[in-house]
């Protein structure tokens, strides 16, 4: 699954998109108007004269991703651990994101391994740095690798695994319209890419007992 992601690291890449020069809000009311003209409809029609300004405030929600750094949400960590050493993991992460191909919702959940070097980061941040990237436009493939190589950036444990199951409604409402697909992937880093019995405890942690194929392939 690891090959999935193009057969590149995410490493080196900025967590924080580069700043563009946005449109006013009335210019993306105004879009929004024409959107809605298109389709067929009147923007003019009583119950959709206030649907420009509520669209764009959803966009400010489901956007909001791209005015944070979750590198910040990493900073905080504990060195206090009683001599821990072994995996730490976190699953059933939800979230919601958008396909960047079609902005149509992508709707899942984030499992996260890692094993500490020395300090371990508050539960709460591993499911803020989720929310940070999945609240852009992305590709689930990306996601993954991006929050797999903020964690091993920022933290630098001995090793990094994010697996997300998530549902494409660019795939069950349009085109194809397959529902009840599951798309499945994976990054490996370090320990739980070199070594095969790191890799199944966080698999068995999340209940892939079975493993993923290629989930420790370069």
């Amino acid at each position: 699954m690891d090959k999935a992601v193009n057969g590149k690291r995410a490493r080196g890449r900025s967590a924080l998109p580069t700043p563009l020069e946005r449109p006013t809000r009335e210019e993306a009311e105004a879009a929004v108007r024409t959107l809605i003209r298109w389709s067929g409809d009147d923007p003019d029609r009583e119950g959709l004269l206030a649907t420009p300004a509520r669209v764009v405030r959803a966009y400010e929600e489901w956007f909001s991703g791209y005015n944070a750094d979750p590198r910040e949400y990493l900073k905080r960590t504990f060195e206090e651990t009683g001599g821990y050493d072994e995996v730490v993991v976190l699953r059933d992460i939800m979230f919601e994101s958008h396909c960047e191909h079609h902005m149509a919702p992508i709707i899942g959940r984030v499992h996260i391994g890692y094993l500490p070097r020395s300090r371990v980061v508050g539960i709460s941040k591993l499911a803020r740095l989720v929310e940070v990237f999945s609240k852009r436009l992305q590709i689930q493939e990306k996601m993954t690798a991006e929050i797999a190589a903020c964690l091993e950036a920022v933290l630098k444990p001995h090793g990094v695994a994010v697996v997300t199951e998530a549902a494409h409604q660019c795939m069950t409402t349009r085109g194809v319209h397959k529902p009840g697909v599951t798309m499945v992937t994976s990054r490996m880093l370090g320990a739980f890419r070199d070594n095969a019995e790191t890799r199944q405890e966080f698999l068995a942690a999340i209940g892939m007992r079975g493993g993923l194929h290629g989930s420790g392939a370069s």
